[in-house]
């Protein structure tokens, strides 16, 4: 008997927003998706977006990604799997998934110059790959975000909170089982590819890596070709 394909209609993306940000970052890859059929979730997780919780309140990674998690527990039926898509600090809520859940709900998991790291923040070697490149300024830029875009950010913006860096994370039984898609990002002076990303990706292969001619912020400099990465990763495994 053949493996059922699933249709557009029925794959459900979970977008899954970086330090600071908030669901609103996605609206760009959202509207792209939702208009080719697919099912799309953006969700705030604590002290972000439009969630009341104060950053500096927060006592551990898990209280940060609770809201993820509850999605997870409450909101998904019971058979029903997700793709997920996290950037930057959100490939730890991410991996934080796939250790719970494993292809029991994920269909696959992209990270989008995002922090790969199998177990958290665990080693030295842990931080010098998964923190990023701050300058000696203090403000990061990215000049190859549109100007609109850019005012949007800085408007919304909100605290990182220091509870990001306590993620640690205990195998799951099928962790690895779950397909894995890097999205490397170029022209990135947060999370460089050269220093940090290829580290990644050296110390957990994923299945598959792409490389991307933005800043750090693809969903906002170059949404569509973003976009289409994750349709062919996406095409390339029988779901």
């Amino acid at each position: 008997m053949s493996e059922e394909i699933i249709s557009v209609e029925k794959l459900h993306f979970v977008l899954v927003h970086g330090a600071g940000h908030g669901a609103w970052c996605w609206y760009k890859l959202r509207c792209l998706m939702e208009t080719s059929g697919y099912k799309v979730t953006c969700l705030d997780l604590k002290s972000a977006g439009i969630d009341p919780t104060d950053a500096d309140t927060l006592r551990s990674f898990d209280e940060y990604n609770q809201p993820l998690i509850d999605f997870f527990l409450h909101d998904l039926p019971e058979n029903h799997k997700v793709i997920l898509v996290g950037h930057s600090a959100g490939g730890l809520s991410v991996t934080d998934c796939i250790h719970r859940f494993g292809t029991k709900k994920i269909h696959m998991a992209f990270y989008v110059a995002a922090n790969m790291l199998k177990n958290g923040f665990v080693t030295e070697e842990d931080f010098n790959d998964g923190m990023p490149d701050l300058p000696d300024h203090g403000k990061i830029t990215y000049p190859r975000t549109p100007p609109e875009d850019s005012i949007l950010k800085s408007m919304l913006l909100r605290a990182q909170p220091r509870a990001i860096i306590k993620a640690q994370f205990t195998d799951g039984p099928d962790a690895d089982k779950v397909p894995r898609v890097y999205i490397k990002t170029l022209y990135d002076p947060y999370l460089k590819p050269d220093k940090q990303q290829a580290a990644m990706i050296r110390r957990w292969p994923p299945s598959q890596v792409f490389e991307i001619e933005t800043d750090h912020s693809p969903f906002f400099s170059n949404p569509f070709v973003l976009f289409g990465f994750i349709v062919k990763a996406v095409a390339s495994i029988n779901l």
